[in-house]
């Protein structure tokens, strides 16, 4: 059981590593190499049509759940509103270039067309929900001196780095950690077979029991579309197929961390819920408009990880583990740091003297 364990956890590292350190990267691309008023410019504003240009940016994004996040606080760092932040968390790692190809593949065009326009209409729903019911607050950065001197650095690659390790990376780890130990328990509680095996996943309570599971699980948009199939092949409804597409790839327990932390509660909670209803509505109306139209084929399983899979695994566990030390040192030097300080204080006491 425990080297089962140990096997989910390095295969969710491999499979979340290489997504999250190309969206550390996105994320510090855009902010070095662009201008804080493009972003503010067409992101800025609560409004629906910044959700509506956030969903348009985040539907062709090859990232995931656990990739998004670290763009998306690059984002909402330049200035981008809740709203517009909460359009692409959840519109881009439903879907991608790369995604729709699969899922035209194992499932049909109909299938992956379907998937393109239930990422950006959840997308954008959930935008629009947040810049109406939350408040937009003081902006998160808006900082274009700190902006202007890194664009002005000569080492640009370094600013992206160290804005990608320091600024991004720092504020989730925990979050990370911890989402990644999880989801690797579930992986391993919840075999991708177990649907085959239940006679009540029809309708309604199936959807409901995949949604159950595939929302703190992590799972990669295209590396899902296989045990879609799978599933489809045997014998559910491709509407609750639909379900664990979206929902899973959306979210994950990583994700409503990073999400509750760099946004807060109530949009985390908008979040799930625009998932969790958008999911299952289309799930329902997909059934009922084209539900016949997903074509069975055979999961796919590849038995040996990319030695550039195996790479960015480990640079991701270096890089974490170096964060760790790093704020393990920091909190064992601040006290002595504080009585270095107190030290160079003498006091004098002198008789006679009150002032």
């Amino acid at each position: 059981m425990f080297d089962g364990y140990l096997t989910e956890l390095w295969i969710v590292l491999l499979e979340l590593s290489p997504a999250l350190i190309l969206g550390l990267l996105l994320a510090g691309v855009l902010r070095v190499y662009f201008p804080d008023g493009l972003v503010r410019a067409h992101l800025s504003q609560p409004t629906l049509g910044s959700a509506v240009r956030a969903a348009l940016i985040g539907v062709p994004m090859p990232l995931c759940s656990c990739g998004v996040v670290p763009t998306a606080i690059g984002l909402r760092n330049q200035g981008a509103s809740k709203g517009a932040t909460t359009s692409f968390l959840i519109s881009t790692p439903q879907t991608g270039v790369d995604s729709v190809l699969v899922s035209a593949a194992f499932l049909g065009w109909p299938f992956a067309l379907f998937k393109v326009v239930a990422a950006f209409v959840t997308g954008v729903a959930g935008g629009w929900l947040v810049s109406r019911l939350t408040d937009e607050g003081a902006p998160v950065a808006g900082d274009d001196e700190q902006g202007e001197y890194w664009r002005a650095a000569g080492n640009r690659l370094t600013a992206v780095l160290r804005y990608a390790l320091f600024d991004i990376l720092a504020a989730i780890d925990l979050w990370l950690i911890a989402g990644i130990l999880l989801a690797a328990a579930i992986t391993t509680a919840v075999p991708p077979d177990y649907f085959q095996h239940v006679a009540w996943s029809q309708g309604l309570p199936g959807m409901l029991l995949v949604l159950a599971i595939a929302l703190p699980m992590y799972v990669c948009t295209t590396s899902s579309v296989p045990i879609a199939a799978s599933l489809i092949a045997a014998g559910m409804p491709a509407g609750s197929a639909l379900v664990f597409l979206m929902a899973g790839p959306a979210t994950n327990i990583a994700t409503m961390g990073a999400i509750y932390r760099a946004l807060g509660g109530r949009v985390l909670a908008l979040y799930l819920g625009t998932v969790i209803v958008a999911s299952i509505g289309l799930g329902m109306g997909f059934e009922f408009v084209l539900g016949d139209t997903a074509t069975d084929a055979p999961m796919h399983r590849h038995n040996s990880a990319a030695w550039w899979e195996i790479g960015a695994a480990m640079v991701l566990v270096g890089l974490m583990a170096f964060l760790l030390l790093r704020r393990g040192w920091q909190r064992y030097l601040a006290p002595q740091t504080g009585a270095e300080a107190g030290a160079g204080d003498v006091i004098f006491s002198v008789e006679g003297m009150t002032c």
